[in-house]
């Protein structure tokens, strides 16, 4: 089952999916040690891992497992990240977040206006009921942005990953349907679906 990448667009923001021309921002953004010293992989060191990354969105889509999208910032096109819902089980209705920006953007809320986007849509378009999301226990700000969405601290994995020797624990989040829909606030954003 196919799963369309949507276009999506916030007030600051627009969504859409990765094509081949997205290969050298998205390798500065994965390549960089700071961005990625909370992550639950080493950053890159190969450009061609750009590629096999946007070859991934879209077998995600056409596996209909999923939605990598690509986060441009609306007033002048630059690209600042991307946020994506995967793992997307119909019989569970349940799905996994995920997302990373550069860090010229952080503390400016685009991590949790476009994943607000992302989730406005999945909850809409897929029929879901639940939302899960992991981040290093270290990573306050992402944890924030979680936070602010609505999602729920569930628990710790202790020793989850280890990264370059580096052993470190990270935190399970959980958004229900029910709390999404009763804490969204339908005025408080102008994302719109373009294309789904």
């Amino acid at each position: 089952m196919v799963l369309p990448t949507p276009l999506l667009h916030t007030d600051r923001l627009r969504l859409r999916p990765f094509d081949d021309a997205d290969a050298d921002a998205l390798y500065a953004l994965q390549s960089s040690a700071h961005v990625l010293r909370y992550w639950d992989a080493p950053p890159w060191t190969e450009r061609d891992s750009a590629q096999t990354f946007i070859e991934k969105c879209r077998t995600l889509a056409e596996g209909g497992t999923g939605a990598r999208l690509a986060v441009d910032r609306l007033e002048d096109g630059v690209f600042v990240g991307w946020c994506s819902l995967t793992r997307w089980d119909p019989g569970y209705r349940s799905a996994a977040m995920g997302y990373c920006f550069t860090e010229a953007v952080w503390g400016r809320g685009y991590a949790t206006e476009a994943a607000r986007a992302v989730l406005r849509w999945a909850y809409d378009t897929l029929d879901l009921n639940r939302v899960q999301a992991e981040a290093d226990t270290r990573n306050i700000a992402s944890a924030r942005v979680l936070e602010k969405l609505g999602f729920v601290r569930e628990g710790t994995l202790r020793q989850d990953c280890i990264v370059d020797g580096d052993v470190s624990d990270s935190w399970v989040y959980g958004l229900i349907g029910s709390d999404w829909r009763s804490s969204s606030d339908p005025a408080g954003s102008t994302t719109s679906a373009l294309d789904t």
